[in-house]
């Protein structure tokens, strides 16, 4: 962008972000109109900010994950439900079941690495430094995927 362009008073990166974010809960409500298992080779990484508004996760599980939490769908997960703004889903750590509400403003990654697709998103709380923290253990391999399918919004604005 030039510097002399002036700000915008239109919140084209927030009206993105939302529509971004509702490809999330597309895929989701697909999934469940599906008859909630995923097709394929298809799963997903989810990561969002454990203290965002709205998410309800087990304590245990906000006490290990104070900042940013990553869940996998893929294999052992049940009760997935898309709601207009939020999903709630069950799944297991260490052999613990948990029902965790995540509201799709809190969601920071999307990523199905059977088809190398990702977005990216900026987070929808407070910036925090964020903390070390554990894998989450839930059901899948611990795999990176390369991102060339990524789509990261920061339209970077002017202060």
């Amino acid at each position: 962008m030039n510097p002399d362009t002036p700000d915008s008073l239109i919140p084209y990166d927030e009206i993105v972000q939302e529509a971004l974010r509702a490809v999330v809960g597309r895929v989701l409500g697909s999934i469940v109109s599906g008859g909630g298992t995923l097709p394929g080779a298809h799963h997903f990484y989810i990561t969002f900010k454990t203290a965002a508004p709205g998410v309800s996760i087990p304590p245990h599980l906000r006490e290990r994950f104070p900042d940013e939490m990553t869940i996998v769908l893929q294999n052992k997960f049940w009760d997935l439900e898309v709601l207009p703004h939020s999903f709630s889903v069950s799944l297991t750590f260490n052999q613990v079941p948990a029902k965790l509400t995540i509201p799709f403003a809190a969601i920071t990654a999307f990523v199905d690495p059977a088809v190398d697709f990702g977005l990216q998103f900026q987070a929808a709380v407070e910036e925090l430094e964020p903390e070390t923290h554990e894998d989450a253990e839930n059901d899948g391999p611990d795999t990176d995927p390369d991102g060339s399918n990524v789509v990261s919004i920061d339209f970077g604005r002017k202060k």
